[in-house]
């Protein structure tokens, strides 16, 4: 009986099927790690905020807000904004690239230079 069950496992050993039911098994633990890291990094990214501006300075501008999973999507009208409005305040571009709005209290002169404008209002960085 011994002889016979010996016989039975060196056939066993010699089945190329083997080692390809192996092979299949080490592919699929490869390909859910991978998805897994994929989720992983587009949950991460999905969480930034991003500004995209398409086609900078033609008639079709577009820009496009994601923040927080939400996308915006703003469209250019192909020409300069016109309506009624009053003026809200002036903004200077400093020498360092920032950029400084003063808004305009009440009854303020509609020049009003980068030097004076300093103790008429707090000055609030733009982001640039």
């Amino acid at each position: 009986m011994t002889l016979k069950h010996l016989s039975v496992l060196a056939e066993d050993d010699d089945d190329p099927m083997l080692s390809a039911v192996n092979l299949v098994d080490v592919f699929l633990v490869l390909v859910v790690a991978l998805l897994t890291a994929v989720a992983v990094q587009s949950q991460t990214s999905a969480n930034e905020s991003v500004t995209i501006i398409r086609n900078a300075g033609q008639p079709d501008m577009e820009v496009v807000v994601r923040e927080q999973g939400k996308e915006v999507r703003f469209k250019g009208a192909g020409s300069a904004a016109q309506g009624q409005g009053v003026r809200a305040g002036v903004a200077y571009k400093l020498e360092d690239g920032n950029i400084v709005y003063i808004p305009e209290t009440g009854a303020a002169p509609a020049s009003v230079s980068a030097s004076g404008a300093g103790g008429a209002a707090t000055p609030a960085p733009a982001k640039p």
